[in-house]
């Protein structure tokens, strides 16, 4: 089974986690995604994109923590930098993208949303957050950069800083999300926001966006290599193992 469903409706790309309720980011979902990312980029026929989930309980819990915690040192370092590599391929798209959320964003689930163009949420409990302190590391550092880029030092900062979960309503303040839609309407909805702006000049939205993505995708690149071993060093401190044994009991 595939763990990315794939839709096409008349130019835009549908793109939907499909790993079980929760969604969670293991290697294989990273290389599937990414794939299916390169595949839109470099389809002249797909003028934009939508990712989303396959179900209304869960975008993404985030890190398959009990799959990625039996891995070693290479182990996690391959999954870590293609994950980061996936990030930055989708917040750099020279196509207009959003994400429809339709359940819960979490950890590295939400740096995906946040690394499309747009995001509308669906009514009701909805929770999004970066809960990656509370597990003893820094959430990845492409996330950082564009978190602190969307919403500002104040609210990127409290998110970061405390590991707390928002409900729509608060998202929607904080600038995180644009539109809080009803959840029979969000995919409609979504497509059809992406579409009104990838049917307009390819070439301008693709220097615009550079404009947008460029410095913050140029900071990331020169810092990556070093932020990325921070965080290894952090997923294998004895204290951060203890968090993640405790974290799997949710999984």
């Amino acid at each position: 089974m595939r763990m990315v469903e794939y839709e096409y409706q008349d130019g835009v790309a549908v793109l939907k986690l499909n790993n079980g309720i929760t969604n969670p980011i293991n290697l294989a979902l990273v290389h599937e995604l990414s794939n299916s990312i390169s595949n839109v980029k470099e389809n002249s026929n797909i003028h934009s994109l939508v990712l989303s989930g396959s179900n209304e309980k869960f975008f993404s819990l985030g890190f398959n923590i009990p799959e990625l915690f039996k891995l070693d040192w290479e182990g996690f370092r391959e999954f870590y930098r293609g994950y980061n590599r996936l990030c930055l391929d989708l917040y750099t798209m020279p196509k207009p993208t959003i994400a429809a959320i339709r359940g819960h964003a979490i950890a590295g689930g939400c740096i995906l949303t946040i690394c499309c163009d747009h995001r509308f949420i669906s009514e009701g409990r909805k929770l999004m957050g970066l809960n990656e302190i509370k597990l003893g590391v820094p959430i990845p550092y492409p996330g950082d950069r564009i978190l602190y880029q969307l919403i500002g030092d104040r609210h990127a900062y409290e998110m970061i800083s405390t590991g707390e979960f928002y409900q729509s309503q608060d998202l929607y303040r904080m600038g995180l999300v644009d539109e809080i839609v009803p959840q029979e309407q969000l995919l409609a909805r979504s497509i059809e926001k992406v579409r009104s702006v990838g049917i307009m000049s390819e070439n301008a939205y693709r220097l615009i966006n550079e404009n947008r993505t460029g410095p913050v995708a140029e900071q990331v690149s020169r810092h990556l290599q070093k932020q990325e071993e921070r965080f290894l060093n952090c997923w294998f401190l004895p204290s951060t193992r203890e968090n993640l044994k405790e974290a799997m009991k949710k999984f």
